[in-house]
């Protein structure tokens, strides 16, 4: 077995997605794969919150142009409370899906090493 190749690791078949054999190379594929996997699970798990402060910050600040009302507090008070209630709801959800990501990673690390 020469020096890049290990047993269990992933490479990628003719459809781009991952599959398991014997003995196989760790290319760049498999850090580009590893890389898009971490940055597809930031933005899902961060979706949630993001898309509601973007629609709480523009809901306050039509709310502010319709009364003339320039109080900072008003921005920050109503994105915290819907932040929150966001967080409670999809919490488990989020830690399900870092959840499997890790497992996969450290499954990952198991096979190569």
């Amino acid at each position: 077995m020469d020096g890049d190749c290990w047993p269990g690791v992933l490479v990628w078949a003719s459809n781009r997605t991952p599959y398991f054999s014997g003995v196989v190379r760790m290319d760049g594929n498999f850090v580009i794969y590893l890389g898009r996997q971490a940055i597809e699970t930031a933005l899902l798990v961060s979706a949630p919150i993001l898309l509601t402060c973007v629609v709480v910050g523009v809901v306050v600040t039509l709310f502010q142009a319709v009364t003339s009302i320039r109080d900072m507090s008003l921005t920050v008070v109503p994105k915290l409370a819907a932040v929150a209630f966001v967080a409670l709801l999809f919490g488990s959800w989020m830690l399900g899906v870092l959840l499997k990501f890790t497992n996969e990673i450290f499954g990952h690390i198991q096979n190569i090493g």
